[in-house]
Order: structure tokens, then C-alpha cells, then sequence
């Protein structure tokens, strides 16, 4: 349910930015998730299209781009992909002196406009 929330302020930041630079419209937002967060592709979408209704935004296209996460052993540096739920031990060695890298990232990108000079 959280992703109403970050819903809101995806598309609060689009349409601040959008009305800054003067667009007319928003066309698309590239957002990157990583593989960890808790982010559903499908329920950002579903609330950006209830939420974007009547707005600069409406019928932007969303774009997902997910962030792969990497175990990395500190003991004998085996690295191995990190995917929920976590190994708890490194299957090279079976160390549980792991470290995470990437994966938790959630941020938008890019946001696409259509200015007042765009043609039609």
C-alpha cells in the first residue's frame, strides 16, 4: 500500500518540474528501482493513472527500469546475485560476512515534456 504514497510524489515532483520549465505537457518518467526495494511496478502504474487524471501528466508513460543487487563475500570475495529472500551465507565458502551492493536504489531518472514551442 505504500506505493500510493510514493505514487503522490512521483507525480508531484513531475508536475513541479514540469510547471518550472514551462511544459504543457509530460509525456513520460523513467524511474529505476532496485531488484530489493519493495516498489511494485504494476501498483505505481495502476495509482499514477488514477492519480495523473486531470493533471499535466495524463497518459504519461511510465518506464521501469529495475537495478540488479550484488552479494559480495568479504571472506573469499565471491560475488552472487542478491535477490529476496537473502542467502544468508556465501555459497562459495558458506561465510555470512556478506555485503550487499545495489538493488535498494529508487529515483526518477528522467521526465519527458512537451514545451510551448513542441509542435503538434
Amino acid at each position: 500500500m505504500h506505493e500510493l504514497s510514493v505514487t503522490e510524489n512521483i507525480l508531484q515532483i513531475a508536475l513541479d518540474a514540469a510547471q518550472k520549465n514551462g511544459a504543457r505537457r509530460i509525456t513520460a518518467i523513467h524511474l529505476v528501482i532496485g531488484e530489493l526495494s519493495s516498489i511494485v511496478d504494476d501498483s505505481v502504474q495502476f495509482y499514477f493513472d488514477l492519480l495523473s487524471k486531470g493533471t499535466l501528466a495524463e497518459n504519461a508513460t511510465l518506464h521501469f527500469q529495475r537495478v540488479p543487487s550484488v552479494a559480495v563475500c568479504l571472506d573469499c570475495t565471491h560475488q552472487f546475485d542478491a535477490r529476496a529472500p537473502l542467502e544468508p551465507r556465501c555459497p562459495q565458502c558458506g561465510s555470512a560476512r556478506l555485503q550487499i551492493r545495489g538493488g535498494r536504489e529508487f529515483f526518477i531518472e528522467s521526465i519527458e515534456v512537451e514545451n510551448e514551442n513542441s509542435c503538434r
